[in-house]
């Protein structure tokens, strides 16, 4: 069994998938792969993550760091700054409100912080393609 040290979930939403989320994850899947990481990071599709009109969102987890409008070309900077460097790709992160505080994990977005997730809140804990996995851990 390999031991996965890292997901990164592509959202799947309607907003993400006009802005080409499947091309990112595709593009990410083959940098994954040229890298030799492909054994130990998964790319997860999720749904919709809540920002849509900032899409597509890839979200890098375990340390829940936001990337917003994501192109297929940005995914080799992805790989190889992040996953293989441990440096975030500054220049794709979340800003806060108006300001050029960026803003490492999705979590910290003023976006997020007053809400309370109902619906959503398994967002990118569940994989909507494979829900026995799911029940699996409850």
């Amino acid at each position: 069994m390999n031991y996965i040290r890292a997901h990164i979930l592509v959202c799947m939403g309607t907003g993400c998938d006009s802005s080409a989320s499947k091309e990112v994850k595709k593009q990410l899947e083959q940098q994954l792969a040229a890298s030799k990481l492909d054994g130990e990071i998964k790319v997860v599709e999720t749904g919709c993550l809540g920002l849509c009109d900032t899409g597509p969102i890839v979200i890098v987890y375990p340390e829940g760091i936001i990337y917003r409008q994501v192109k297929p070309e940005d995914t080799k900077e992805i790989v190889e700054e992040h996953l293989l460097k441990g440096k975030p790709v500054k220049r794709l992160m979340g800003k806060k409100d108006f300001s050029e505080e960026t803003v490492l994990k999705y979590q910290d977005l003023n976006f997020f912080k007053k809400q309370y997730r109902i619906a959503l809140r398994n967002c990118g804990l569940i994989n909507p393609e494979n829900l026995k996995s799911y029940i699996a851990r409850l």
